[in-house]
This record gives structure tokens, C-alpha cells and sequence, in this order.
């Protein structure tokens, strides 16, 4: 099929039926399949995967590639989308896809069918200009981003490593732009960890205290140690650190009583000067130092027979360095819309936390202040400039050789 034989795809009608395919995580309601037929009118070739793990939903994941050589621009994305929330607060059938006074709305337009849109009406338009690139492009979808994030991106990766498939560059299509498109593209993201605290009490009659064990003011003590100093000050790319205590609970509703446990729950979300592993062994520190009650535990009791704590990693802090590849994709943004950018690393995390480990990677998509919101929409406008940001950009990676 000689390149003047390709489709042209028109990003609009590709985010509406995208849009029309619920796919509210972990379901794919098709859009893999429109996705796909989409890109192999182009010539990728596309692989469908399904992955699964014990307790975690199956996930539909789509990776295409068009080209075999060298260098290989790889955007990525999600098309799972969150549920509509209030449904008798849209004013429109979130999965129909209408346009309004310029405004296309639905769950997901922003969040984001509508960058990965752009992305396959990119590709069609730089094919249709200059032909097909010297190098290659390929997409590598998602369907649980929203979700555990378990059965997507991460082993998408792991079976590309496998094959020996490598991507040597990477935009992530995440709506970046908090008011108008050009605003902001992310270059790195926080680092989140969570953590569930367990203080074991004795339980007993709150009129005989010394026949029972209260956890409660062990928990206080130990929380107001994580409280008691900042993290950090923040870096030159990034905000300060922050601990976040977001529940305390003994579920105690019986005024006589002193409960046997006592719980909190808290998350941080950390810039690069620190890693999971280091908060971690800092947080037991400071809990071990602040359980225990020197007048009834005596000096050589051991903090872990009072207390247990369970921490999760979603994902480490990481940053990609100004340079050869922000640059590009600030001067596309420029060319397209006038504004100049804010290298960012605000908000909170994406797959782009996963992909950082195989290549450089940045986000830059749609505008999000009404992601995830009742009526979220974009506006039409705004689509196809950020079709022609993405074919600016590729447009440019080629030209140089992705030499970034």
C-alpha cells in the first residue's frame, strides 16, 4: 500500500468512538479493537496481550509498532477510563460522545481517548506529508492505568524485554495542561508510598486501665513522630515531600471499653531525594523510638511486640533531565501555540513511572481540569492542536535521527 493509499485520520471521530466504548476499568468494551483497526489501516503491526495475577482483574493491553529499524518513538497511554461517578449530574450520556458549543464530552475525553487519538492522527498525517519515517513508531496502550496498574504497563515491558523489542524514546499522552493547552509537560513525577499501621493493646474495662493494654495513646505518639518535621525542603525540580496521615481508626463505638488495636493509615508522596527503601527504614525508625511507654514497658522491650506496619510502593520519584528531549518537545508546543511550557514535576503518578526504566520519558496531552469530573470534555480546538504538537514532534525526532 503506497503511502497516498493511507487513511488520514481524523482525531475527533477517533476520540468519539473510543469514547462510545465503556471502558470503565477493568473493562475494555472494545476500544482495543477500534484502536487497532485504526492503526493497522496504517501499516503497524499490533499485538494483543492479556494479562492476569492471582487477586487482580485480567487486562487487555495493545502494543503496535510501525517500522522495524531503529530508532523506535513510542507514545503511550491508557484507554480505561473511571467511572462516571454521579450520573444524574452529566447533562449529557457520557458515552456518547457529543459535541457542544466546540466541546466534545464524555468520560475520558480528557483522561485520555483524546491523546491517544492524536496520537494515531499524528502518524497518519506525518505518512501522508513525508511518507514513512526512517526509524520507527509504535503505541504502547494500557487498559488498567486507573486500576491496581498490576496487569498493564509493567508487563507490557517485561514481554517487549523479552522479544527483545526496544523503545528509545517515549510521550506519554497524560492530560498535562492545567488551564489552557501548552501550559505544562511533565518531566518526572513524586514517588508514592503507603503505609497501614497496627498498635496491638489489650482490650479491657476502661475502669481497671491496669488490667488492659491501650493502644490508642501508643498510635498518637507514633503518628505525631512522623508529623514532628518536614521531609525535606523540596529540590530544583521538585516541591517539598509530604506525609499525609489519612486515617486513624480503632473502630470503638462503646465508651467503656479500651480497645485491643488501633490503626493508621498514611501516604507519602516523595521527590528524589529520597527512595522507597530509604522512607521506609526511616519510618520504622521513628516509630520504634516513639511506641513504646518507658513507664510500663520497661528498658529492654522490644518495639515490634507492640506494634506491626505494612508499606506499599506505587512507584519511585524520578525525573528526566532537561535537555535534547524537552527541548524538542517544547519547541513543538511553541510552534503550535505560542506559549513556551513549564518543565513540571507536580501531581501524581502515571505509567510513565514504569517506563522510565527502559528510556527517557515526558507527558504532555490535553488540558485535565475536568478529568475524572462530572461532564468531563475538551475542546475541539484543542485535539487537533495537539495533533499537530504530536506531528511537530515527530516530525522533529526524525529529522534528527532520535539522536536525544
Amino acid at each position: 500500500m503506497s503511502n497516498a493509499a493511507l487513511p488520514v485520520i481524523d482525531p475527533v471521530a477517533l476520540t468519539q468512538s473510543l469514547i462510545r466504548c465503556p471502558s470503565v476499568t477493568p473493562a475494555d468494551a472494545g476500544a482495543l479493537d477500534v484502536l487497532a483497526q485504526a492503526l493497522t489501516g496504517l501499516g503497524f503491526v499490533c499485538h494483543r496481550m492479556t494479562f492476569s495475577e492471582e487477586g487482580t482483574p485480567d487486562i487487555d493491553n495493545l502494543y503496535a509498532r510501525l517500522g522495524t529499524q531503529g530508532p523506535n518513538f513510542c507514545f503511550a497511554g491508557h484507554t480505561d477510563v473511571v467511572p462516571v461517578g454521579n450520573a444524574g449530574g452529566w447533562t449529557v450520556d457520557p458515552f456518547a460522545a457529543e459535541i457542544r458549543d466546540g466541546k466534545l464530552y464524555g468520560r475520558g475525553t480528557a483522561d485520555m481517548k483524546g491523546g491517544i487519538a492524536a496520537f494515531v492522527a499524528a502518524v497518519s498525517r506525518l505518512m501522508a506529508e513525508q511518507g514513512t519515517p526512517d526509524g520507527s513508531i509504535s503505541l504502547l496502550i494500557t487498559g488498567d492505568e486507573e486500576g491496581p496498574s498490576i496487569n498493564g504497563t509493567r508487563k507490557v515491558l517485561d514481554w517487549m524485554a523479552e522479544r527483545g523489542e526496544t523503545i528509545d524514546v517515549c510521550l506519554v499522552g497524560e492530560p498535562t495542561n492545567p488551564r489552557v493547552l501548552g501550559d505544562m509537560i511533565k518531566i518526572g513525577r513524586r514517588g508514592s508510598i503507603s503505609g497501614w499501621i497496627t498498635v496491638h493493646g489489650t482490650q479491657g474495662h476502661v475502669a481497671y486501665p491496669h488490667l488492659a493494654n491501650n493502644p490508642v495513646p501508643r498510635l498518637i505518639r507514633m503518628v505525631s513522630a512522623l508529623l514532628a518535621e518536614p521531609l525535606d525542603l523540596g529540590n530544583d525540580f521538585f516541591q517539598p515531600s509530604n506525609l499525609e496521615v489519612v486515617s486513624i481508626d480503632v473502630g470503638n463505638p462503646t465508651t467503656n471499653i479500651i480497645p485491643g488495636e488501633a490503626r493508621a493509615l498514611f501516604n507519602i508522596r516523595f521527590n528524589t531525594l529520597h527512595t522507597a527503601a530509604s522512607l521506609e527504614a526511616w519510618i520504622r525508625a521513628r516509630l520504634d523510638a516513639s511506641v513504646l511507654d518507658p513507664a510500663r514497658d520497661g528498658a529492654d522491650a522490644d518495639p515490634a511486640a507492640f506494634y506491626t506496619l505494612k508499606m506499599t510502593e506505587s512507584g519511585e520519584a524520578f525525573l528526566t533531565e532537561p535537555g535534547p528531549f524537552s527541548t524538542l518537545l517544547t519547541k513543538a508546543v511553541e510552534a503550535v501555540t505560542g506559549r513556551t511550557p513549564e518543565l513540571s514535576t507536580t501531581g501524581g503518578t502515571s505509567d510513565a513511572r514504569f517506563i522510565k526504566n527502559v528510556c527517557p520519558v515526558a507527558e504532555f496531552g490535553l488540558v485535565g481540569q475536568t478529568m475524572h469530573k462530572v461532564n468531563e470534555h475538551i475542546a475541539v480546538e484543542d485535539l487537533e492542536n495537539l495533533t499537530r504538537i504530536y506531528q511537530q514532534i515527530l516530525t522533529g525526532y526524525f529529522a534528527i535521527g532520535g539522536r536525544i
